[in-house]
C-alpha cells in the first residue's frame, strides 16, 4: 500500500465507517477489513491518528484499528504478520512525539505502545524504556503526562508476563529503573503538597494526576520486580515512606472542598497507597515482616481511633481493615502446632503479631466494631422504611465483602473472633449481659446498639457454642422480643430471628421448634420485616439435620401462603430469588405433604418465568423451585408439562444464549421430570433433540446427560430407542475417542441399561460399539471400573442373545484374523482371570450364568475351560446365597417374584416413578428371576447327559476337590 496514494483513500474510508448511516457505515467497515491485511496499512493508520488537525472521531478509529491489528498480525508466527520492516517504521513513529491533546486517544495510544512492548519489549525495542524516562523528564506539561501514562501502560504490561524468562527481563528493568521511578515520584508528590499548601488547586490538580501515574509504576515495580524485596534498602524505604506519604494526604483532605476536582483523584491516590501495601503483603509475605507492626499500628489507629476523624472515608477504611485482617489471617504468619517445625520468618511475624494485639487493643477493636461499624445509619434505617427490599441488597454488600463497608466489618469481626476468641469471648458476653431485659423504645441508640450486639453474637455463633446457652436465652429473653409490636422495635425482631438462624445449626433443643415456627409465622405477616430478613431459610432452618416433618405439618399450611403472597408482592429480582429459595426449602422438606397447597404456586410461575425473560439468575431460582415441586408431586407433575417442558427446552437448548446460565439446573429439572413421570409423552420424547449438541461439549455437565439417557431408557426404551439409538450410537462412538475413565464407564453403562430393557433389539441398536467392547476383554482392559462394565455388557449378550453373541464372535475372528474357537477360549479365560475386577453381586452373578449359559457343549475350548466356569459359578454362589436358619437349606437371595411398594417412613423419600420401574424391570431380569443354584445343577445335568456318566467324571476331575466339595454343599 503506497502511503501518499493510500492516505487520502483510508481517510475517505475511516470518515464513512464512523458515520451514523448503515449503508454508508457497513461498506466502509468491510473495506477496512479487507486493508487489514495489506502491508502499509498501520504505517497510513498511524499517520492520521497522530495528525492532530483531523477529525477526533476519525483519529479515534484509526487508533483502534492499529491495536486490533497489534494482536493480530503483529507476532512473527501470526497469519498475514506485519514485515519487519513496517514494524520498525511503526515503533519509531509511536515514540516519536508524546503530545496527544485528547485524552482518550491518548490512554489508546499508551495502550497500544504497551501491546507492542510486550511482544518487542527490550529485545526489539530497546530504545522505548529510555525514550520513556528521558520523556518524562521534559518541562512540556502535555508532552511529560503522555509519557508518564505510556510508561505506566507499558510497565503494567510486562509486569504481568508469567514466563521465567520474562520475569528476568522485568527483573532487569526493574534493578535499571527503581531509582528513577522513586525519584519521579517524590518529586511529583512534593510537588503537589507545596501547590495544595499554596492553594493552586489547579496546578495541584495536574500534579497530583502525575503523582498518581508514578505511583501506579512504583507499584508494579515494587510488586513484581524483585525476587526478594526485602533486601532491597530502597524498595524498603519506599514502602515505609508511603505511611508518612499516607499521612501528608489523609490532612491535605482536611483542606480540600468536597465538590474540588482534585479531592476525587486525592482519593484515589490514597487507595492507591492502601493497594501498594495490599499487594505487597499478598505478594511477599514475609518480606511484609518488617512493616507488620506500622501497618497495623497505622490502620487500627485511622479505623479504631478519633485519630481518624473528619479525614478517613469509607473505602480508605475498607482497604485498611482488608490489611489488618490478610495479616491477622496469613497463613505464612502462623506457626506450625510443632514450634520446630515453624519457620524463623514465621516466628518472627507470629511474635510482632502476638506483641501488638493485646488484651485492650483487641477490647478496643472489638467494641468499636460492635458499637460503631455494626450500627444501622440513619440513610439505612430511612432506605429501610421507604424500600425494605432495595434496603436488604444495600445491606448485603452487593459486590464482596472487599468493597463494601458493611460486609468488610463484619468479615474482620469474624476473622479476628476466630483468631483471639478466648480473649475475646468475655469481652462479647460482657456486652451482651449489659442489654438483658427490656430496652426503651423512645431509645434509639440503644435499640441499635442491641441490634449490633445481637449481629455480633449471630456472626460468632460457632466460637461461643460452648460459652452460651441459647436454649434458655431463646426462653428467657429472645421469644419475648420476637413479641414486642412496637414500631420502633423492628430492627430487634428482624435481627433476632436473624440471630436464629445463625445459631439453629449450632445449638437450638428440638422441643423449641414449634415455638419458633409461631413466632415465624407471625412475622411473616409484616411484609416490610420479613423482606429485609437476608437469611430467612435458615430461620425455618431446611438444612437442619434435627429437623422433624411432623413438627412442621400443622404450620405449613399458613407459612406457605404468607410466603406465596410475599413472592407476589415484592418487586426486585434479588428478593424474589431469595422468597423462592425458602419455598423450594419448604417444598423440598415437606414433599409429598405439599400438593394440597402448590396450585397457586403451580399457577403464577409461568407468569414469573416470562416476567424474568432478562433476569436469568431469578430463571434459575425458578428452575430450582421447578425442581423441587416436580420431586413432591411425583406423578401428578405432568399436569405442568404445559409450562414444565418448554422450560426445560430452552434451558438445554445450547443455541440459546441464556443456556449458558440456565443449563445446569436446566437437565437437573429435566432428569427430575423424567423420574417422576408416569409416560412418556411425545413432547417429552421430542425435547431429547436437545441432547446431542449437549454430549458434544464435554462439558461437567455431562454426568447429568448419561442420567437423562438412562432415564429415557427406563421410562419407554421401545419408543426413545427407535427414535434416537442410531443417533445416540454415533455420538458415543465420538465420545469413546476422547473421554475420561469415568466418562467411558458411564457411556457404558448406558449400553448395559439398553441391553437390559431389550436383550434382542439393542445389541444390533448400539452393534458399532461392541466388537470395541470385546476387544477390550481381550486386551486386558487395565482399568477395574471399565473392564467389570465391558463384561457386565458382554455377560448380558452371552446370556439373553445367544444368536447376536455367535454372530459377533464370528465378526471378532474375522477381523483378528483368528479362529472362532480360539477367540472364544481367550474371551473365557481374561473372563476368569478378571473376575476379581467384578465388584457388584448382580453383575458377578451376571457373569456365572453368562458364562454357564454355554454349557451343555461338546466344544473342546468350552470343556477345556470348563474349570475356570466353574470356578466362576461356585463364587457366584458364594455371592448370593444365605442359609435359611431354620430349614439348614441355601436361598438365592437376588431373586424377586413380585413387585411390593415400599414402606416409606416419615424421614425416608418416597420412591420415584423410575424407582418402580426399575423394580418392574428387575422382575424381567435373568439376574432377579432365575436362580443360580438351580441353573448350575441343570447345566450340569445336561452336561452330564450330552458326555455320559464318563466323560462328565473325566471333566468334573479338572476342577480342584474343594470347589467341587463347595459345589456339593450349595447343590444338596
Amino acid at each position: 500500500m503506497d502511503l501518499n496514494s493510500a492516505s487520502t483513500v483510508v481517510l475517505q474510508v475511516l470518515t464513512q465507517a464512523t458515520s451514523q448511516d448503515t449503508a454508508v457505515l457497513k461498506p466502509a467497515e468491510e473495506q477496512l477489513k479487507q486493508w487489514e491485511t495489506q502491508p502499509g496499512f498501520y504505517s497510513v493508520l498511524l499517520n492520521i491518528f497522530t495528525n492532530h488537525s483531523l477529525d477526533v472521531n476519525v483519529r479515534w478509529l484509526a487508533v483502534l484499528y492499529f491495536k486490533n491489528g497489534i494482536d493480530r498480525y503483529w507476532r512473527r508466527v501470526a497469519p498475514h504478520a506485519l514485515s519487519e520492516e513496517e514494524k520498525t517504521s511503526l515503533r519509531a513513529g509511536l515514540i516519536t512525539n508524546f503530545n496527544e491533546p485528547v485524552n482518550q486517544i491518548a490512554t489508546q495510544i499508551s495502550v497500544l505502545i504497551a501491546k507492542v512492548a510486550r511482544v518487542d519489549c527490550p529485545r526489539q525495542w530497546p530504545e522505548l524504556i529510555p525514550t520513556l524516562v528521558e520523556s518524562v523528564k521534559v518541562q512540556d506539561d502535555l508532552q511529560q503526562h503522555r509519557a508518564l501514562l505510556t510508561f505506566y501502560h507499558v510497565t503494567k504490561t510486562l509486569a504481568s508476563k508469567r514466563l521465567a524468562a520474562d520475569r528476568k527481563l522485568f527483573y532487569d528493568l526493574t534493578s535499571s529503573i527503581y531509582s528513577f521511578a522513586c525519584s519521579l515520584w517524590n518529586h511529583h508528590t512534593d510537588t503537589f503538597l507545596q501547590q495544595i499548601c499554596t492553594g493552586d488547586e489547579a496546578a495541584a490538580a495536574n500534579s497530583l494526576e502525575r503523582t498518581l501515574l508514578s505511583l501506579k509504576v512504583l507499584r508494579k515495580l515494587t510488586v513484581h520486580g524483585f525476587v526478594e524485596p526485602h533486601w532491597n534498602a530502597e524498595v524498603m524505604g519506599f514502602l515505609h515512606a508511603v505511611f508518612e506519604r499516607l499521612k501528608q494526604f489523609l490532612e491535605c483532605s482536611r483542606s480540600i472542598r468536597a465538590e474540588s476536582i482534585c479531592r476525587d483523584r486525592l482519593e484515589k491516590t490514597i487507595i492507591l497507597f492502601t493497594k501498594v501495601l495490599l499487594d505487597f503483603l499478598d505478594q511477599h509475605p514475609f518480606s511484609f515482616t518488617a512493616l507488620i507492626q506500622r501497618s497495623l499500628e497505622f490502620s487500627v489507629s485511622y479505623v479504631f481511633t478519633e485519630a481518624g476523624e473528619g479525614v478517613v472515608f469509607e473505602q480508605f477504611i475498607v482497604q485498611c481493615m482488608n490489611l489488618i485482617k490478610m495479616i491477622v489471617k496469613n497463613y505464612a504468619y502462623k506457626p506450625s502446632k510443632n514450634i520446630e517445625d515453624s519457620s524463623p520468618e514465621t516466628l518472627e511475624a507470629h511474635k510482632i503479631k502476638t506483641a501488638f494485639f493485646t488484651y485492650p487493643t483487641l477490647m478496643e477493636i472489638c467494641r468499636r466494631l460492635v458499637t460503631h461499624y455494626f450500627l444501622l445509619t440513619k440513610e439505612e434505617l430511612t432506605m429501610w422504611e421507604e424500600d425494605p427490599e432495595s434496603f436488604t441488597v444495600e445491606e448485603t454488600g452487593g459486590d464482596s465483602w472487599k468493597y463494601s463497608l458493611r460486609p468488610c466489618t463484619e468479615v474482620l469481626f469474624i476473622d479476628i473472633f476466630h483468631e483471639y476468641n478466648q480473649t475475646l469471648t468475655p469481652v462479647l458476653l460482657e456486652m451482651v449481659h449489659s442489654l438483658q431485659g427490656s430496652t426503651n423504645m423512645e431509645n434509639t441508640n440503644a435499640i441499635l446498639i442491641k441490634d449490633a450486639v445481637y449481629n455480633a453474637v449471630g456472626l460468632a455463633a460457632y466460637e461461643l457454642f460452648d460459652s452460651v446457652d441459647f436454649d434458655q436465652w431463646f426462653k428467657n429473653q429472645l421469644l419475648a422480643e420476637l413479641q414486642v409490636s412496637h414500631d420502633s422495635y423492628k430492627p430487634i425482631r428482624r435481627r433476632v430471628i436473624w440471630l436464629i438462624g445463625q445459631w439453629i445449626s449450632v445449638k437450638f433443643k428440638s422441643d423449641l421448634r414449634p415455638v419458633l415456627y409461631e413466632a415465624i409465622r407471625n412475622l411473616l405477616q409484616d411484609r416490610d420485616l420479613v423482606v429485609s430478613i437476608n437469611n430467612l431459610s435458615f430461620g425455618l432452618h431446611m438444612y437442619d439435620f434435627e429437623f422433624r416433618t411432623d413438627q412442621f405439618l400443622p404450620y405449613l399450611e399458613s407459612m406457605f401462603t404468607l410466603l406465596f403472597q410475599l413472592l407476589q408482592e415484592v418487586t426486585q429480582c434479588d428478593t424474589k430469588m431469595h422468597v423462592l429459595h425458602v419455598l423450594s426449602c419448604v417444598i423440598e422438606r415437606v414433599n409429598m405433604q405439599i400438593r394440597p397447597y402448590v396450585g397457586c404456586l403451580v399457577q403464577y410461575l409461568p407468569l414469573l418465568w416470562k416476567q424474568s425473560e432478562e433476569h436469568n439468575m431469578l430463571r434459575c431460582a425458578i428452575l430450582t423451585t421447578l425442581i423441587h415441586l416436580v420431586q413432591g408431586l411425583g406423578a401428578d407433575s405432568k399436569n405442568l408439562y404445559p409450562f414444565l417442558l418448554p422450560v426445560i427446552q430452552l434451558s438445554t437448548d445450547v443455541s440459546q444464549p441464556p443456556h449458558v446460565y440456565l443449563l445446569e439446573d436446566g437437565l437437573e429439572l429435566w432428569l427430575v421430570t423424567l423420574e417422576n413421570s408416569p409416560c412418556l409423552s411425545p413432547e417429552l420424547l421430542r425435547i431429547f433433540q436437545n441432547m446431542s449438541a449437549l454430549l458434544e461439549l464435554s462439558s461437567e455437565n455431562l454426568k447429568n446427560c448419561f442420567k437423562i439417557i438412562n432415564a429415557y431408557i427406563f421410562l419407554s426404551s421401545s419408543e426413545f430407542l427407535q427414535m434416537y439409538a442410531a443417533d445416540l450410537c454415533r455420538s458415543f462412538c465420538e465420545l469413546l475417542k476422547d473421554i475420561t475413565t469415568e466418562g467411558q464407564v458411564q457411556v457404558l453403562k448406558v449400553v448395559e441399561n439398553v441391553l437390559k430393557v431389550s436383550p434382542v433389539l439393542g445389541p444390533q441398536m448400539f452393534q458399532p460399539l461392541l466388537p470395541s467392547v470385546f476387544r477390550g476383554i481381550l486386551d486386558g482392559e487395565r482399568y477395574p471400573v471399565v473392564m467389570s462394565t465391558y463384561l457386565g455388557i458382554m455377560g448380558r449378550v452371552l446370556l439373553q442373545n445367544a444368536r447376536f453373541f455367535s454372530l459377533l464372535l464370528s465378526q471378532m475372528a474375522c477381523e483378528l484374523g483368528q479362529e472362532v474357537d480360539q477367540i472364544l477360549g481367550n474371551m473365557i479365560e481374561m473372563w476368569v482371570d478378571r473376575m476379581d475386577n467384578i465388584t457388584q453381586p448382580e453383575r458377578r452373578k451376571l457373569s456365572a450364568l453368562a458364562l454357564l449359559s454355554l454349557l451343555p457343549s461338546l466344544n473342546s475350548v468350552i470343556q477345556d475351560k470348563f474349570c475356570g466356569i466353574i470356578n466362576i459359578s461356585v463364587e457366584g454362589l458364594h455371592d448370593v446365597m444365605t442359609e435359611d436358619s431354620e430349614t439348614g437349606t441355601y436361598k438365592d437371595c437376588m431373586l424377586m417374584s413380585h413387585f411390593e411398594e415400599p414402606k416409606v417412613t416419615e424421614d425416608e423419600e418416597p420412591p420415584t416413578e423410575q424407582d418402580k420401574r426399575k423394580k418392574m424391570l428387575a422382575l424381567k431380569d435373568p439376574v432377579h428371576t432365575v436362580s443360580l443354584q438351580q441353573f448350575i445343577y441343570e447345566k450340569l445335568k445336561a452336561q452330564q447327559e450330552l458326555l455320559g456318566e464318563q466323560g462328565f467324571h473325566a471333566l468334573m476331575e479338572t476342577v480342584d476337590t474343594e470347589i467341587v466339595a463347595q459345589l456339593q454343599e450349595f447343590l444338596q
